[in-house]
């Protein structure tokens, strides 16, 4: 793999992910391209969705660079108590597992990488950037099913098939995944 460049971490809070504004939208425009028709996907949605994340507590954002390139990057925040994350979720499970206390769970809510530096092992090292040092003692994520090879990932990676999940009426239903953070 000596062929394959150094992907250089930086980590922000909600200021940093402000001032990465247009950097994300170009990475994320390329990422979703086949899919910005669909109003859900529209940048401009895509966008509303990361300012609400990111006045959650426990908001992270880990970029992925190399050399001055943003290559890709993943972001979640940790569940409020209360929260209405599990609204719309498919499954048979305890109800006690769809309750948050404000500690419990930490949403993955993004992880990209542009198509060309995609299958080299990026998604993964921010996938752990992200998730190191977590408090919480789970983390959660949505992924659509057709999406074989980020499912396929997630699942190498230790993720676990939880249910599924319609985050919004005008979204798809999505794969929801559980992974243990301390185990």
């Amino acid at each position: 793999m000596s062929d394959v460049p150094e992907l250089s971490l930086r980590h922000y809070d909600a200021d940093g992910m402000y001032q990465l504004r247009e950097p994300l939208l170009t990475v994320y425009t390329e990422v979703y391209a086949d899919l910005l028709g669909d109003p859900f996907f529209a940048p401009e949605r895509f966008w509303e969705r990361l300012e609400a994340y990111a006045k959650w507590p426990g908001f992270a954002l880990v970029t992925g660079w190399i050399a001055d390139g943003l290559i890709g990057y993943t972001l979640g925040y940790r569940l409020p108590n209360r929260s209405a994350w599990w609204r719309g979720f498919r499954g048979d499970v305890d109800p006690r597992m769809l309750e948050e206390d404000g500690k419990r769970t930490f949403a993955v809510t993004q992880l990209m990488v542009l198509p060309a530096w995609q299958r080299r092992g990026y998604a993964k090292q921010l996938h752990d950037a992200l998730l190191h040092d977590r408090t919480e003692e789970r983390a959660t994520l949505l992924v659509k099913p057709d999406n074989i090879p980020a499912r396929t990932a997630y699942l190498s990676w230790g993720w676990r098939r939880f249910g599924q999940l319609q985050p919004f009426d005008d979204a798809p239903v999505y794969e929801s995944l559980m992974y243990g953070l301390h185990s």
